[in-house]
């Protein structure tokens, strides 16, 4: 019996902020959990800081709900967990779903594992991106989630859930360390300029 490989980390996704070709659009979203122990909620899964972490409190599946006022284009989800810290807390399987709420949210896929191990790094796009089931092997870092059809085009959205189905070592309760969501930066429309992807040039590209 193969041992199957350790699920690669991705890039910082600050290194994709830096680009300039998207922005982190969490702020914009209302957020709730199936459940969470007392100190270990949607403020840390959102304080960029890798040390802390939201714990489940409760039964299988473990939600993360995400909800936009207006409806949103996104482009990519990145998920941090760390197997090293958190064993048999660190998500197995998860499910990603995008709908208008809770009661349209796409049914589950079952994708073959080769699939969804490409999949999930964005090396793949064969399938659309409606609904989409991710298996992980002790990840330790980024996960990067293209929330993109099979034209590559990202989807517009009011809704994301992120559902942990399954944990390492039969795990009960999960932990995840950092959730952000992307969407693309439009170009002007008065024309193209080069991108201003330096730490000066970053520090003045918005109105303070």
């Amino acid at each position: 019996m193969t041992t199957p490989n350790k699920t690669p980390p991705g890039a910082d996704p600050k290194q994709l902020e830096r680009t300039g070709t998207v922005r982190e659009i969490g702020s914009q979203a209302v957020w709730s959990l199936s459940s969470c122990k007392p100190g270990f909620g949607v403020d840390q899964l959102r304080d960029d800081n890798l040390e802390t972490y939201w714990q489940s409190d409760g039964s299988q599946p473990h939600l993360v709900n995400i909800q936009f006022r207006r409806k949103t284009t996104v482009k990519t989800l990145c998920i941090y967990a760390d197997y090293k810290s958190d064993e048999s807390y660190t998500p197995s399987k998860i499910s990603v779903r995008v709908g208008n709420n809770f009661h349209n949210l796409q049914e589950i896929r079952e994708f073959g594992k080769n699939l969804v191990g490409h999949f999930c790094l964005g090396v793949s796009h064969a399938v659309t991106v409606l609904c989409q089931q991710l298996e992980l092997v002790e990840p330790s870092g980024w996960i990067h989630v293209p929330l993109t059809d099979n034209h590559k085009k990202p989807t517009r959205t009011f809704m994301i859930q992120i559902a942990v189905l399954a944990n390492h070592q039969n795990g009960r309760d999960t932990h995840m360390r950092q959730i952000k969501i992307y969407t693309p930066v439009e170009e002007s429309s008065i024309g193209k300029f080069p991108r201003c992807t330096t730490i000066d040039f970053m520090m003045y590209r918005s109105i303070r």
